[in-house]
């Protein structure tokens, strides 16, 4: 059988590996793409888009209800799944071929297929007719990400469990929905439900909400849910599910004993695992780390010269800002200057429950583990003016300081654009200024960024 040769391979189309697919053919490496799937990974087909679209619906769906606080009188609520499931779908397309126009490009060829190699820098993609192709190049990119892992739980085989993906797809609003996992997965769609309707339970097995936050953190997160009228339960381990006549049964550990919790649906939010089973990484001398992730270096090279892993598929943060970082850095090196890495880099993130918590750099129980001298700014939402106009004052601000320089080491900030807000302190820690400029700094009255003076004033 004959074997292809091209300048460069990419396994999976996703946000590291459409724009890099784009320019090597630019520079004039012919370049295959190969995806067994949908163009555009998980951000655009199963990830933030789809999801940050139905939060939306959600939050209108908040907002009427609260439609009296603001003077604004709503009769006859009524949420219609499928209709919001439609509005998903049409933006997950439109999305999608966005992202499939970036690759008409003189250069890249997109197969339909999926690959795995075959040797160190030889794959072969096998397409959904029963064809192959073999191919061969000096650069092989692997950009195959990650999917919702289901935990060794007795009894889930036997029940019609959700994950993120197939929660999604929903006609109706569940009845009762249990979830299983307190991270950031799991909080979107419990609120999301229910704000949408559903009686919501979480289970968590940690003694916080969101383990990588501080406690104060985490417990004003498990407020905000508490008076969104979600239970839940912490200290909380699933010992074993069954089917039950009003849908899952779900039994649990905690500090009353054991208890079985009964639902409509189970979501199952307890982690993600990497897609690499259908690679056959052996045959091209790839070994896996501990948890199944391909094991790169600063520069995104994995053992073998020339085969990059980029995206969640290599483990660390799994975000899709961090994948297209990712692709920068190996474009910089590749087609650029040169000289770029992970290495130092800043990694914000949004939890996108409302409010938003946006947090960035260390936390005050990173910084206090690693022996850093620090002071803590920290403010109530209910004291930023624009919040308490908006109507929306829960949350709290949280910024970590060097106490000798006044650089910023970090922030959480839990409230209305908590995003945002967090966007503008790590601009500031990108140019390594110190805190006051933010506490002195002229901004827009009213907004919601004027509240940086307040926070950074609490260090006076």
């Amino acid at each position: 059988m004959t074997t292809r040769h091209v300048d460069a391979i990419i396994i999976g189309a996703g946000q590291a590996g459409v724009p890099l697919a784009r320019d090597l053919a630019k520079a004039g490496r012919r370049t295959l793409l190969i995806e067994r799937a949908h163009v555009g990974g998980t951000c655009i087909n199963e990830g933030c888009t789809p999801t940050k679209t139905m939060v939306a619906s959600a939050r209108v769906a908040y907002l009427a209800r609260r439609g009296a606080d603001y003077g604004v009188q709503l009769h006859d609520l009524h949420v219609d799944m499928a209709r919001v499931r439609e509005r998903k779908r049409a933006i997950v397309e439109s999305f999608r071929a966005g992202s499939e126009r970036r690759l008409i490009t003189a250069g890249v060829e997109l197969l339909d297929a999926e690959a795995c190699f075959t040797g160190p820098h030889t794959t072969v993609a096998r397409h959904p007719d029963g064809r192959e192709q073999h191919c061969e190049a000096e650069l092989i990119f692997i950009d195959t990400g990650a999917r919702p892992a289901m935990p060794k739980l007795p009894g889930l085989d036997a029940v019609s469990a959700l994950d993120s993906t197939s929660i999604m797809e929903l006609a109706e609003v569940p009845g009762h929905l249990l979830v299983l996992g307190g991270g950031y997965v799991g909080l979107e769609f419990a609120q999301m439900f229910r704000r949408f309707g559903s009686h919501v339970t979480i289970v968590q097995r940690g003694a916080q909400l969101l383990e990588r936050e501080d406690p104060d953190v985490a417990a004003a997160v498990a407020a905000i849910l508490g008076e969104d009228g979600v239970d839940v339960q912490l200290g909380t381990s699933a010992l074993r599910a069954a089917s039950d006549p009003a849908g899952v049964a779900l039994t649990v550990r905690g500090a009353a004993g054991e208890t079985t919790l009964r639902g409509t649906h189970l979501l199952v939010a307890a982690g993600r695992a990497p897609n690499v089973e259908a690679l056959d990484l052996a045959a091209a001398g790839i070994a896996l780390d501990a948890h199944g992730f391909i094991p790169v270096n600063e520069r995104l090279e994995t053992r073998v010269p020339g085969v990059y892993a980029l995206g969640d598929v290599k483990g660390g943060p799994a975000f899709t800002h961090i994948s297209y970082d990712d692709y920068r850095i190996v474009r910089t090196n590749l087609l650029g200057a040169g000289g770029a890495t992970t290495r130092e880099r800043l990694v914000p993130y949004t939890v996108f429950i409302d409010p938003e918590l946006g947090s960035i750099g260390l936390t005050e129980t990173q910084a206090r583990r690693d022996g850093r001298d620090i002071r803590i700014a920290s403010m109530p939402m209910s004291h930023v003016a624009r919040a308490l106009e908006m109507d929306e004052p829960r949350g709290i601000m949280k910024a970590v300081v060097d106490a000798t320089s006044g650089k910023i080491l970090g922030c959480s900030i839990l409230g209305v654009g908590g995003g945002e807000i967090m966007a503008q302190i790590e601009i500031a820690m990108m140019g390594r200024l110190p805190y006051p400029m933010l506490r002195d700094g002229v901004f827009a009255h009213p907004t919601l960024a004027e509240s940086l003076n307040n926070l950074f004033a609490t260090l006076d």
